[in-house]
């Protein structure tokens, strides 16, 4: 059972410290929206093509040219909304959030600052050691995407691509709920186990499609429990954002360095500043980009382009009644169904993938074997050889077949060791395979006695031996197996030595 706990128990932030502080972190995360088409136009998201050839006149910005609401996107937006327990705003609207960068032609970004698509909503994440932290999310909103420059291609020279402009992107902000950097990544790696199971975007970050950035600031012991009192962002100190985070493990090395340098300022009697950073993976550092802007910066204002967006109450319990079952249902049903541990239950949800994998192999069989032998043999061998659960040379049909033959004593596991070694290189149906190579297991008890009899004719010593230990027992039993190949059925084994010795 887990241990549910909110808010969790502030961790002491050490290095470096002459005194105790405690961390508070939030992320407002990037996820790019998974449609073939951008969010006001018809141009195509596909990933790695020729700079500047997915990009339409409204992506360009060219004069005259309006934006025209992707309905796909919408629903991709209600869906992540309905994951993650949040309510869905049946009216929202759309705004202008006015900044120039080279990489964004409009000189604006149309994003949801007043009225966002999805509001208030809560994320389950475990942390790996029977607890686990209900993190709240603040809203989600839609906006587009900017471009990307380019500044090493040239030494003089910058350039632009525009193919990810205008593509639609999820925020999703979380309250100042995360208080460390392990708990910071688990949020952002269950955010994406469920945006995957939804199929609402597919978590590749490698390919910047979900990136976070990272809030973080430091108080002293008790400040955080007057903020939930008080609800004044003030008890929490001066925060530094973190921008385009886009790895689980850098996440993590940049809060831990981040906080460590607040420290040092305020203990040496200086001021933290409001500020956006980057994060330096060779050096292990943050560094400063810019001032921190505020909403007002900016100057938001309805974009008079674009309706306000209603939906109907009917659409969206149409959505919520076609949903997947979500990660945290799955381990749970996993876990009553086939008596599997926690640890295992969520191995096997990590993906939807592995879970349809793991119950085709354990429907109408024992649940704990067929786990251990999808976590422990497919899984390992998989990452060994560096392929995917999609490109697996076993089958859920062949490794059930091989437990199945385990069941019925056919074959030992020492034997099923072997045979899904066949099964992985050459292919093939595991029964045949036994058969055509006789691999079943003997338990012929007469065949058995008379290896026994043998054996123990010809070490009079070890009987006299086994007479007063008989640890010594297990010595004939390997040397039975030995004689038969490793075919000997081992309870039959045993169950010989014990009556030949007795």
């Amino acid at each position: 059972m887990l241990d549910l706990t909110y808010p969790a128990p502030a961790p002491k932030v050490i290095q470096g410290a002459k005194e105790d502080w405690e961390l508070v972190i939030g992320l407002e995360v990037h996820a790019q929206v998974a449609s073939k088409a951008k969010l006001f136009s018809g141009a195509s998201t596909a990933f790695g093509a020729e700079p500047n050839s997915n990009v339409s006149f409204v992506d360009a910005a060219m004069p005259g040219m309006l934006p025209v609401i992707n309905e796909f996107c919408v629903e991709q937006a209600v869906r992540t909304g309905l994951g993650l327990k949040a309510e869905i705003n049946l009216a929202s609207a759309f705004d202008r959030k006015n900044y120039f960068y080279p990489d964004l032609p409009q000189g604006y970004q149309i994003s949801q600052l007043y009225h966002p698509i999805v509001g208030e909503g809560e994320v389950l994440v475990e942390m790996g050691d029977g607890t686990a932290r209900t993190v709240r999310i603040e809203r989600i909103h839609l906006e587009q995407d900017a471009g990307k420059s380019i500044h090493d291609m040239d030494p003089t020279l910058s350039f632009v691509d525009l193919n990810r402009t205008g593509v639609a992107l999820m925020e999703i902000v979380s309250r100042p709920d995360i208080r460390g950097p392990e708990e910071a990544a688990a949020y952002v790696a269950k955010l994406r186990q469920i945006m995957r199971y939804l199929g609402t975007c597919d978590g590749n970050m490698q390919n910047g499609n979900l990136r976070a950035d990272v809030n973080v600031s430091v108080c002293r012991p008790g400040d955080y429990e007057r903020y939930q009192e008080t609800q004044e962002f003030s008890h929490l100190g001066t925060r530094c954002e973190i921008k385009n985070m886009n790895s689980l493990r850098f996440i993590q090395a940049a809060i831990e360095h981040e906080a460590r340098r607040q420290i040092a300022i305020l203990e040496d009697g200086g001021a933290v500043v409001q500020e956006t950073r980057l994060y330096d993976p060779n050096r292990g550092e943050t560094r400063s980009m810019r001032s921190k802007e505020e909403a007002h910066d900016y100057r938001y204002f309805p974009d008079p382009d674009l309706l306000p967006l209603e939906i109907e109450q009917g659409w969206v319990d149409a959505i919520a009644s076609a949903l997947p079952e979500l990660p945290d249902e799955k381990k749970a049903r996993l876990m009553a169904e086939y008596g599997i541990k926690d640890y295992d239950a969520s191995v096997l949800t990590a993906d939807a993938e592995s879970a349809a994998f793991f119950e085709a192999v354990a429907k109408g069989r024992d649940g704990k074997q067929a786990a251990n032998w999808v976590i422990n043999d497919l899984f390992g061998r998989l990452k060994a050889d560096e392929t995917a659960l999609a490109d697996s040379p076993v089958s859920a049909a062949q490794l059930g077949g091989i437990l199945d033959l385990i069941g019925s004593d056919k074959i030992s596991g020492k034997i099923a060791k072997e045979l899904f070694e066949i099964v992985w290189t050459e292919g093939g149906d595991p029964a045949s395979i036994v058969d055509e190579r006789g691999m079943a297991q003997v338990t012929d008890t007469g065949a058995i006695d008379a290896a026994l009899d043998e054996i123990i004719a010809a070490n009079p010593a070890q009987v006299e031996k086994a007479g007063t230990n008989p640890k010594l027992a297990g010595w004939f039993v390997g040397q039975v197996m030995k004689a038969t190949g490793g075919k000997a059925n081992p309870k039959a084994v045993n169950e010989a030595v014990r009556r030949k010795l007795a």
